[in-house]
């Protein structure tokens, strides 16, 4: 059973300041909530000195629902389970399929509903959500885990009218500590892209001193916007997710150019690979199937159409740890968008690899999540077939392609610990260059190559 998060107390809503008075607002609260205790009424609150995480979110739907009264917890950027049950909530509003998804369809409703609330002069709240009742009292996991410095960028669209700036803070309820509280701020900044840039210098200034420092980039990192560039100078990472990724293997090859300059990225994309690499590792654990490991010269992969990063690094991980030399890339497309990569072993044995994108009537929370694999041999002899899926339809698909082989098949349970807030929590307690992830990534570079 998945653990919840501690529920959140918010002691200071989202407040308007000029940008000459965030740091004097954010003093202001702790002074006036550090002495809350004394009386012995309620717990007193102090700010958290762990790390600073700066988001640039350049999606637009959590400004929306909190204006409208949808949302009503901190305007971060983090898709947690609050954001999922306001989603569901317009959804019900606007009498749409209730998916916790935020698709065009909704982001038009809400700008639409938005602009006419503008029109009229008023942004007033309206009744329909409660984090409680919805949210089940789960947390964002990310302030409940790892109480910070939250600065969120919010590029907007349309003329430039500057930056304006919010405070807001927020504190985990932890039950062995319930006399003080230690908090995560917020600090909201809000403009165009331009508007950003020129005030790039106090975002760096608002980013804790000598403490820890996270980019949590979500849109494609480029390596020429000033204001990537230094932020992500500063930090000790660069966070991304390569499953929100519209262009994969154009916005994979941004990342490749950043990881040549020298930039630490993470990806929680290649978090999300995880158990398929153990349980792939770990079926050739016995010595026999050890000893038969360089017979593989077979793989296919499955995966949910619409993004190839999960598979094309699974990939190029499996290739990395057996020494494949990429020789082709080439794109059939089809219903399928098949792809074909052939390689070379150190053995000098040629293997064939198919990467398909499925079809699937109702996705996961993530795009182009893995759905089967299956390695094997052209060699029938070879017991060396295994066979990891995430459903049961996978694993009939992939076992029907084995043909004589019989095969060893396990299926990938579905991991809590695998959804966007958990992995980021658990990045957070990390940070400096991933070797693995290089390492794999410099094979996926060569394939991408030889498709160009």
């Amino acid at each position: 059973m998945a653990t919840q998060s501690p529920p959140i107390v918010s002691i200071q809503s989202p407040k308007d300041v000029s940008l000459s008075e965030i740091e004097a607002e954010l003093r202001q609260i702790w002074q006036s909530y550090g002495t809350a205790g004394e009386s012995g009424d309620s717990p007193s609150a102090v700010r958290a000195t762990t790390f600073s995480l700066v988001v640039y979110e350049p999606e637009e739907t959590q400004q929306l629902l909190a204006a409208l009264g949808y949302y009503s917890g901190p305007i971060d950027g983090i898709a947690g389970p609050r954001l999922f049950s306001a989603i569901k909530a317009a959804q019900k509003a606007y009498e749409l399929p209730k998916t916790g998804k935020a698709d065009e369809i909704l982001k038009a409703k809400l700008r639409e509903e938005y602009a006419a609330k503008l029109a009229q002069g008023e942004t007033s709240k309206r009744d329909g959500y409660s984090a409680d009742m919805e949210g089940a009292g789960i947390a964002d996991a990310i302030a409940a885990a790892n109480p910070c410095r939250i600065i969120a960028l919010f590029p907007t669209a349309g003329e430039d009218q500057g930056v304006s700036a919010q405070v807001s803070a927020s504190c985990p309820v932890q039950k062995h500590s319930q006399n003080t509280l230690v908090c995560c701020e917020y600090i909201t900044l809000k403009g165009t892209n331009a508007a950003l840039e020129r005030v790039s210098g106090l975002i760096s200034e608002l980013m804790i001193g000598e403490l820890p420092k996270f980019i949590w980039w979500k849109a494609t990192p480029d390596p020429d916007y000033p204001l990537f560039k230094r932020l992500a100078s500063l930090s000790n990472s660069v966070i991304i997710d390569s499953s929100t990724f519209r262009h994969p293997e154009e916005d994979i090859s941004q990342v490749l150019t950043l990881m040549g300059q020298g930039t630490p990225i993470a990806d929680l994309n290649w978090r999300r690979l995880a158990p398929w690499q153990e349980l792939t590792a770990e079926a050739f654990d016995p010595p026999e199937r050890r000893a038969v490991l360089h017979e593989v010269d077979k793989v296919t992969i499955d995966y949910e159409k619409g993004n190839q990063a999960q598979a094309l690094m699974f990939l190029s991980w499996l290739a990395s740890r057996l020494q494949w030399r990429p020789d082709s890339y080439q794109k059939e497309g089809g219903d399928y968008d098949i792809r074909r990569v052939n390689f070379t072993a150190s053995n000098g044995r040629p293997v064939e690899a198919e990467l398909a994108g499925i079809p699937v009537a109702d996705t996961g929370e993530v795009t182009g999540d893995l759905i089967s694999l299956r390695l094997g041999s052209t060699n029938m002899e070879a017991d060396c077939c295994t066979v990891l899926c995430s459903e049961t339809t996978g694993c009939m698909r992939m076992e029907a392609g084995g043909g004589a082989q019989s095969c060893r098949i396990q299926q990938v349970s579905p991991l809590f610990d695998q959804k966007t807030e958990q992995l980021l929590s658990q990045q957070l307690q990390r940070w400096g260059r991933e070797m693995l992830y290089e390492e794999s990534l410099a094979v996926t570079e060569q394939v991408l190559k030889l498709g160009n």
